[in-house]
């Protein structure tokens, strides 16, 4: 854990102050992460491989993993991979982990030190997706193993 607090520390410290123009993170419900899915939000999954091979992921979500097994993450590397994953710099980004902690500390970042807007992230994590019965899809690594998956 001070690792992890370590890296937080010298993430908010690099980047630099936060611009004027930054919103703040937004807290979603799964019914609010499920509507605004529907309205062309980009949906990444910041979790592990394991855990998303573990429960699955929300459908139609990215899967890009922002810190190790070690609490550390190359965050100007993950941040250029999103920002290509993002369609507009408005369209809604929402943030999942397992627990709500990880997405956020990654969404706080990206708003205040990023200065991005439209960022939300799921409040409780996958775990409140997965309590309210909400459907998950398995994370498929090439279109051959998501068709054999899907057929058997």
């Amino acid at each position: 854990m001070q690792l992890f607090s370590t890296f937080i520390l010298a993430l908010f410290l690099t980047c630099g102050p936060a611009p004027a123009t930054a919103d703040a993170l937004t807290d979603l419900s799964p019914a609010q992460v499920e509507a605004i899915r529907h309205e062309n939000a980009l949906v990444i999954d910041i979790r592990t491989e394991q855990e998303w091979q573990s429960t699955g992921i929300i459908p139609g979500s990215k899967t890009l993993q922002f810190f190790d097994a070690r609490g550390q993450a190359d965050a100007r590397q993950w941040l250029q991979q999103m920002r290509k994953l993002r369609s507009s710099p408005e369209q809604p980004v929402v943030l999942v982990c397992r627990s709500g902690n990880r997405s956020r500390i990654v969404g706080d970042f990206l708003t205040r030190q990023a200065g991005m807007k439209n960022i939300y992230h799921l409040q409780n994590g996958l775990k409140s997706w997965l309590q309210q019965g909400k459907a998950t899809e398995p994370v498929c690594k090439g279109k051959t193993a998501c068709n054999q998956t899907a057929t058997e």
